[in-house]
């Protein structure tokens, strides 16, 4: 494939993706969306959020390990009972991070 040929594909392709984006931004001033649906699409993020979240916890090495030494699944509780206590996602990134590195530092010798 030559120089021009991968550039003019990026290029289609980014002028593709700001259309799509951009189209949903230009048509949500101008259609009434029903409230059920506004009222669903409140979801969508957590909802996207837990399904990548959640199989990085569950299966670390690609197989379900929810076993005492998935040090993931414990640092992943400990994010979420600080996100539920507190509601400050960069309070709970950082909780379960250094949950995770103090784990692994403590067990993994």
């Amino acid at each position: 494939m030559s120089p021009a040929t991968v550039w003019l594909t990026l290029i289609l392709a980014g002028m593709g993706t700001f259309l799509e984006r951009f189209s949903f931004i230009f048509l949500l001033g101008r259609i009434k969306m029903p409230e059920g649906l506004r009222r669903a699409l409140r979801f969508v993020p957590a909802s996207v959020l837990a399904a990548l979240v959640f199989p990085a916890l569950t299966h670390p090495n690609g197989t379900l390990d929810i076993s005492f030494g998935n040090f993931r699944l414990f640092a992943g509780l400990v994010g979420a009972l600080v996100a539920w206590r507190t509601r400050n996602v960069l309070l709970t990134l950082i909780a379960g991070m250094l949950a995770l590195w103090v784990l692994q530092f403590l067990f993994s010798r």
